[in-house]
């Protein structure tokens, strides 16, 4: 009996067998492959699930998405290394501290590995706070010497020079973009000033290269002195001081604006508040000795109406040394810096404080003792109308109108701005104005700086 049970179960198995088989090739490929895709992927669940259940969990109180992290993840610890750590900075921290590595490269402000980024990475590798402290001392040793370099380059530079005229530029790119138009600014200096020094803040320049750009001035026995920006050692004193560690330390984003143009802003307004002289964009050509200026800054633009400033610029600046309206500037920039606003702690920063004061550019003077000059010393041409300069004229109007434009520049300008932004792509034509005032304002009259 139970022998003929188990054969009629056998049977029915094969008959359902049969039926199951017959069932499944009666079905269309699509649905017959989408039922063995089901069957793969159960038997991959079943896998993964037996291996995920044999690893036992990592406790890691570090975020995968930090992004310092991201930066050091060569140096992952290793498994007899306790992962407990100290909390890590918020995201917006940690992005503005690698963003000023980033964009500090050309200036050469700091080590090439930031602070914050370097003490994270410490704690998370394990290593002893006496590590750390030796580092910290190395640093401080490092800066203290690149301080004491440029302290004693600048105060060597003056005592041995006979400075009729003490002037400051920065030049904050590579060393491949400084050009024939940036070296002729140097070279109209030079021949209003021939007596004078020349201060370059320059992490490129000050170089071998940077020498051999320099060398036909240094030949003619031209003073300048190309030299790297000791920051701190600047800085110290001002305002500027806690605003730079705050950057250093990553408290507060630079912006999307460069944050050289920036620390350009701030440079110029410093050296002079320290040293007292003469600041000058690389993109101004000087036709007339500025010796008889002092303490002047000057309007962009105009009111049409009122015949008032509606805009200052700071490419050209004169001030005597402890200036109380540079100190003025420097709190300002600290005070309400933003980088992410063009102009904001440049020509805007500038018009700001001395609109507050109330100072028209039909004043000589005031309380701070100070005069702001009108367009025609250094902006007598708007940055919306300098193509008109670089072209040579092409008919007799236009011959007349160069002509007396040439006579007014001569009469009451002593500086072109060229706005380098608009104007570094323009061909200086032939017989143009731009031609006509490096013509001259030269030094090096062969060069092809008159003839780019």
């Amino acid at each position: 009996m139970e022998q003929s049970r188990r054969t009629e179960l056998v049977l029915f198995l094969q008959s359902l067998k049969r039926l199951i088989v017959s069932f499944v090739c009666c079905l269309p490929m699509s649905l017959l492959g989408l039922l063995l895709m089901l069957l793969l992927l159960y038997n991959s669940f079943s896998v993964f699930s037996l291996h995920l259940d044999s690893i036992p969990p990592i406790k890691s109180t570090v975020s995968l998405n930090h992004p310092q992290i991201l930066l050091h993840h060569h140096h992952q610890p290793s498994p007899s290394t306790s992962t407990t750590t100290s909390p890590i900075k918020s995201s917006s921290e940690s992005d503005s501290s690698l963003l000023l590595v980033v964009k500090e490269t050309s200036l050469g402000l700091i080590q090439k590995q930031n602070i914050s980024s370097s003490r994270t990475e410490e704690k998370i590798r394990g290593r002893p706070k006496r590590r750390n402290e030796q580092t910290s001392a190395i640093t401080q040793r490092s800066q203290g010497k690149s301080r004491q370099r440029f302290k004693t380059r600048i105060k060597s530079f003056l005592s041995k020079s006979s400075c009729e005229s003490l002037f400051f530029m920065t030049w904050i790119s590579s060393i491949e973009s400084f050009g024939d138009r940036e070296r002729f600014t140097i070279e109209s200096l030079f021949k209003s000033h021939p007596n004078s020094c020349l201060i370059l803040i320059s992490n490129t320049l000050d170089s071998d290269q940077g020498a051999l750009i320099l060398k036909p001035f240094t030949d003619k026995g031209l003073k300048v002195l190309p030299i790297k920006p000791d920051f701190a050692y600047i800085f110290k004193d001002t305002s500027a001081e806690k605003w730079f560690e705050r950057l250093k330390k990553g408290m507060f984003s630079p912006g999307v604006i460069p944050l050289e143009q920036n620390l350009s802003n701030l440079l110029r307004l410093v050296l002079l508040y320290k040293y007292g002289g003469i600041y000058l964009d690389t993109d101004v050509i000087i036709i007339k000795p500025l010796t008889s200026l002092h303490n002047v800054i000057g309007a962009q633009t105009v009111d049409p109406v009122t015949r008032k400033w509606s805009r200052l610029n700071n490419a050209v600046l004169i001030f005597d040394k402890n200036h109380p309206l540079l100190k003025r500037f420097i709190d300002e920039f600290a005070r309400t810096f933003n980088g992410n606003k063009w102009g904001h702690n440049g020509p805007y920063l500038v018009s700001r404080v001395v609109a507050r004061l109330n100072i028209s550019s039909s004043s000589s003077s005031s309380d701070l003792g100070f005069s702001v000059l009108p367009p025609s010393a250094f902006y007598p041409v708007d940055w919306t109308r300098i193509r008109g300069f670089y072209r040579a004229a092409t008919n007799e109007s236009e011959s007349n109108w160069s002509r007396k434009r040439l006579t007014h520049l001569r009469k009451h300008s002593f500086a072109v701005h060229l706005w380098n932004r608009e104007s570094k792509k323009l061909k200086i034509e032939q017989g143009s104005i731009i031609h006509q005032l490096m013509s001259d304002s030269c030094i090096f009259c062969n060069s092809s700086s008159l003839h780019s």
